[in-house]
């Protein structure tokens, strides 16, 4: 994952830092997120009301495509189906550790990140987060997720990622980070390797945003959209 100061939301996705800070506030946040150095009591990551996190799940895509979809929330043995869906997509409310092991927000408490994935995505990229969400509930360090999910992929217990992978995170009450917060809605598409070269992303004039991420060996690229899935305008990304 890059290191020149961005922010990851769920499941390996970075988010650029839109704004400069001055020096002072920049040391203000690593300070804080240095508070993120070991999980929280498992209760702060757990939605209280699960009707609440399947609202806020489904609300990561437009009504048209979420309504559909299997909805899977965390319960403290992991996440499980709280919803049937129909048209193979699945909406899950991402935690923290959805973001790299190096990540100074990888316990993050605060972090809820609504993700909906497409069906390719749904059986070849969701079950990483849900290996890791099984580490992380086993009460495993960084290192030791980092080394289980290493190998999960180098044994192929974890299945290649299908063409046309992708997702939606449109949710207006999205908290991917401390910095950006609810930041902008996107989507999400995921291609095997590092691939930003070949997409033109990342240059001038280029809508498309890229990251490798090499812990979960793909490339996130991503594409801020005009409104959130609630079909309300979202903020200029030139302010």
């Amino acid at each position: 994952m890059r290191k020149n100061n961005i922010a990851i939301t769920a499941l390996a996705f970075v988010i650029p830092t839109l704004f400069l800070r001055p020096a002072h506030a920049q040391a203000q946040a690593q300070a804080a997120k240095s508070a993120y150095t070991v999980m929280a009591p498992l209760d702060r990551y757990l939605v209280p009301d699960e009707k609440a996190e399947i609202a806020l799940a489904r609300s990561a895509a437009p009504a048209s495509i979420s309504n559909a979809a299997e909805v899977m929330v965390l319960r403290r043995d992991g996440y499980a189906t709280a919803a049937k869906g129909s048209n193979g997509f699945v909406c899950i409310v991402e935690r923290s550790w959805a973001q790299s092991t190096d990540n100074p927000e990888f316990w993050n408490p605060k972090i809820r990140a609504p993700i909906c994935f497409n069906p390719a995505a749904s059986t070849t990229f969701l079950p990483i987060f849900l290996k890791k969400t099984k580490l992380v509930l086993e009460g495993k360090s960084r290192a030791q997720i980092l080394s289980a999910t290493k190998a999960a992929l180098d044994n192929k217990e974890l299945p290649p990622l299908a063409p046309g992978s992708m997702c939606y995170m449109m949710a207006k009450r999205q908290y991917l980070n401390d910095d950006g917060k609810n930041w902008h809605p996107h989507v999400m598409f995921f291609v095997s390797g590092d691939a930003a070269k070949s997409w033109g992303a990342n240059l001038p004039g280029s809508p498309v945003i890229a990251s490798d991420d090499p812990e979960e060996r793909v490339t996130v690229f991503m594409v801020l959209t005009g409104a959130w899935s609630d079909g309300t305008l979202a903020p200029s990304t030139t302010h």
